[in-house]
């Protein structure tokens, strides 16, 4: 059964739909996808933060670590939270904040989208000079260790959703299924409390 925007919108309201995950997942690619199918915008959380600072993720690690950059991810997110409904595509450590998280879970819907550690190598090895935290002797080692210590945060998403080696068509699919049932069911749940 094909799902549709007319299925998720109304019970969105001013929600984000917030993609979370490793780098190499697909969120902005997928994302894009998704935003179409449900035609809201579509917020590259990694470029308005570029664009507010001026200079590219790599530069603002270089220049200030990676301390500063995560104080300036989280405000940036914080702001783009706030022209909900869109889906927001976020870097794979913003998340990690525990403040973020929290306010994601208010104003927002988020989704895990998980991959292989084989995958992500594959994809990556392709882009690693534009990855600030793979600049290492053995990035995908470093991988390795990220997701290691990123899985069980990324967990506490609202939902999960497998990124494969298929068409970015299918994982919109996955998750126009998923986030249609976990939205009736939030909804039926409101219902029953109120």
């Amino acid at each position: 059964m094909t799902v549709t925007a007319a299925a998720i919108l109304p019970l969105l309201t001013r929600r984000s739909i917030v993609l979370t995950g490793m780098m190499g997942v697909g969120k902005s690619s997928v994302g894009r996808r998704l935003a179409g199918r449900l035609a809201i915008p579509f917020v590259d959380a990694d470029a308005e933060i570029e664009k507010a600072a001026g200079m590219s993720i790599a530069d603002i690690f270089a220049r200030h670590g990676e301390a500063y950059f995560r104080s300036g991810e989280a405000r940036v997110i914080a702001r783009l939270l706030e022209g909900g409904p869109q889906v927001l595509a976020t870097g794979g450590g913003a998340f990690m904040n525990a403040d973020t998280r929290a306010l994601i879970k208010v104003k927002g819907v988020s989704i895990w989208l998980q991959a292989e550690y084989d995958v992500l190598v594959r994809r990556i090895s392709k882009r690693r000079n534009e990855r600030p935290l793979l600049q290492t002797a053995d990035p995908a080692e470093t991988l390795r260790q990220l997701l290691i210590e990123r899985e069980p945060i990324y967990a506490q998403a609202d939902l999960t959703v497998q990124s494969r080696e298929v068409a970015h068509d299918a994982i919109v699919a996955d998750i126009m299924g998923a986030l249609a049932s976990f939205m009736k069911a939030a909804s039926q749940q409101g219902k029953a409390g109120a």
